[in-house]
C-alpha cells in the first residue's frame, strides 16, 4: 500500500494531513506527496474539499458501540497523506468539483484503503502504524479484523447512495485487493516470474484502489468518460510508480524519507524490486555474486550482513534498474494524461510523475 512518505510536521496543513502550503509566490505544494498546484482557485478547491472528506470521515466512522467508534477512528485521528481521496478531488477537477457526491466518493476510498490497513496490521503482526500503536496491538487481532470489516460495509453503505456503478466499482476494486493479497501471501507459483508476480501483487494491491480514485473523480465530478478513463489509467500506473519508489527509498535513502528505518524491508526478508532483480541478475563481478550470496539467506536480522547487503545494494546494478523501471512507469502515467485538456489539475498530476521520477534518483 502506498503508506511510504512521513509528513514533517510543518508541513501539515489543518486536518488533512496533506501537506498543503503556500510558497512565496502562492504555489500550491503538497509537502511530502511533490505535488505542486500553481492556481490558486484549484488549490483552494482541493484543499477545501479535503477539508470535508476529513470532517466525514470521522461522522461515517461513528457506532452505537463506542468501542467500535474507537477503534474505526483509531487510524483515521492517526492523519496520513490523504492519497486517495486527493486523486477524487484532483480528478473531480476536470469537471465540476462542487458535485455534491464528490466528498462521499472521496470517503469511500479511504474508508476501503483504512480498512486494508488493519487487515494488513494483523497479517503483518505490526506493531505501529503512523507512528501509533496499530488496531491489532491496542486491542488485539480480533477487534482489529472486525473493525476492518465495518469500515469495509460502511464504505458500501456510503457507495450505495452514489448508485449501482459506484457499488460494483467498489466491490471490484475490493476484489482485486484481496486477489493482490493473496498473491503476495502464496508468493510466485511454479514457472511464474517474481519480478512480473510482484509487479501484479502492486497493481492489484495499490494501483487498483488509486485508479478508481481517480476514476471516481472524474465520474462524480461530470467529467467526460474519455476523461474518466484516462484518470483511472494515470491512477494505477501512478500507484504502481509510488509504491516502486518507496521500495528505493527503502534502499537509497540515508534518512527517514521512506517513513521507516532505510534497510527494513531487507532485515524482514520482504523481497522488494531492486532485491527481486538483484537475485535474479547474472553478473558474476564479485559485489553481485556476494550480494546474491547474502540475500539468498532470507532475512538479514544480523546487524553486520545487513548493513554490508545494504551497501552491496545502493551500489548494485540492480538498484539502477529498479530505478530505470519506476522512472517508466512515471512517464507512462504523464502519457495516460493525454487525453485531458491542458489545465492546472492535469499540470498538478504531472507533477508528481515528476516527483516521482526525481525521488529516487
Amino acid at each position: 500500500m502506498v503508506e511510504d512518505v512521513v509528513i514533517p510536521a510543518g508541513e501539515r496543513s489543518g486536518a488533512t494531513g496533506s501537506g498543503g502550503r503556500r510558497g512565496p509566490e502562492g504555489t500550491g505544494q503538497f509537502g511530502a506527496l511533490g505535488l505542486q498546484l500553481a492556481d490558486s482557485r484549484v488549490e483552494a478547491s482541493v484543499l477545501g474539499l479535503l477539508d470535508n472528506v476529513e470532517g466525514a470521515l470521522r461522522a461515517s466512522v461513528a457506532s452505537a458501540d463506542p468501542l467500535v467508534t474507537e477503534a474505526a477512528r483509531h487510524l483515521v485521528e492517526a492523519g496520513g497523506k490523504r492519497f486517495r481521496p486527493l486523486l477524487v478531488a484532483l480528478g473531480a477537477q476536470f469537471g465540476d468539483p462542487t458535485g455534491t457526491q464528490v466528498v462521499p466518493a472521496a470517503v469511500v476510498m479511504e474508508l476501503t484503503h483504512l480498512a486494508t490497513l488493519y487487515h494488513d496490521d494483523v497479517m503483518d503482526e505490526a506493531a505501529v502504524r503512523r507512528g501509533a500503536p496499530s488496531a491489532n496491538s491496542r486491542w488485539t487481532n480480533s477487534v482489529a479484523i472486525l473493525v476492518g470489516d465495518y469500515l469495509f460495509a460502511r464504505a458500501a453503505d456510503i457507495a450505495a447512495d452514489l448508485g449501482p456503478e459506484a457499488v460494483r466499482l467498489q466491490a471490484r476494486t475490493f476484489a482485486r485487493l484481496v486477489h493482490g493479497q493473496i498473491a503476495e501471501t502464496v508468493g510466485p507459483r511454479g514457472g511464474e516470474d517474481p519480478v512480473a508476480h510482484y509487479l501484479h501483487v502492486i497493481a492489484e494491491k495499490t494501483g487498483s484502489l488509486i485508479a478508481t480514485s481517480a476514476r471516481f473523480g472524474g465520474m462524480f465530478g461530470g467529467a467526460s468518460p474519455e476523461h474518466t478513463e484516462a484518470l483511472a489509467g494515470y491512477g494505477e500506473t501512478i500507484g504502481v510508480a509510488f509504491q516502486l519508489s518507496d521500495d528505493l527509498l527503502d534502499i537509497a535513502s540515508e534518512s527517514r524519507q521512506s517513513g521507516k528505518t532505510p534497510g527494513t524491508d531487507l532485515r524482514e526478508g520482504v523481497p522488494t524490486l531492486p532485491v527481486l532483480y538483484a537475485l535474479a541478475a547474472d553478473d558474476s563481478d564479485a559485489a553481485s555474486v556476494r550480494l546474491r550470496e547474502i540475500l539468498a539467506t532470507g532475512p538479514l536480522v544480523d546487524d553486520v550482513l545487513h548493513a554490508e547487503a545494504l551497501g552491496l545494494l545502493r551500489e548494485s546494478p540492480a538498484l539502477k534498474r529498479a530505478r530505470e523501471t519506476v522512472r517508466s512507469y512515471a512517464e507512462d502515467a504523464r502519457t495516460r494524461l493525454g487525453p485531458l485538456p491542458q489545465s492546472p489539475a492535469r499540470r498538478a498530476l504531472e507533477s508528481l510523475c515528476d516527483y516521482i521520477a526525481d525521488r529516487t534518483s
